[in-house]
């Protein structure tokens, strides 16, 4: 079993951090707590903290094959994916496979930020990419 404790994050694909990042910080006040770039997913994020702890994270492209680089070309910018914190990602994954959800990630990988994360696929969602993630 696990719980989900919130939203964590909506993930913005974005063709310029800097520029969408300053609607962010200009129009909204939302400050920037820094970029990282995650080699692994091919992407740089930044992420701008909510007053109620969730977070915006802009997501944008570092190679031409960057599932954010495919979503931009498929579906221009916006929402890519929701974000859900669990408390035990290894307990969801386990008990959405048995339940027979179609996941991405069958086991937790490391994201931005130092989270553990894993995907479940839209098929299963009805549309919605949804980011499971654990932050200890």
């Amino acid at each position: 079993m696990f719980k989900i404790l919130g939203v964590d994050h909506i993930g913005i694909a974005a063709n310029d951090l800097k520029e969408v990042g300053a609607f962010y910080e200009n129009a909204l006040g939302l400050k920037s707590t820094g970029e990282e770039t995650v080699a692994e997913q091919k992407v740089t994020t930044g992420f701008f903290p909510t007053p109620n702890g969730s977070e915006i994270e802009l997501l944008v492209a570092t190679e031409a094959d960057s599932p954010i680089a495919k979503y931009i070309e498929k579906k221009g910018e916006g929402i890519q994916h929701i974000a859900l914190r669990v408390d035990n990602i290894e307990n969801a994954l386990a008990d959405l496979k048995e339940k027979g959800v179609r996941l991405i990630d069958e086991k937790p990988r490391k994201g931005a930020g130092g989270a553990m994360i894993a995907f479940i696929h839209p098929k299963a969602t009805h549309g919605v990419l949804l980011e499971l993630c654990q932050r200890d």
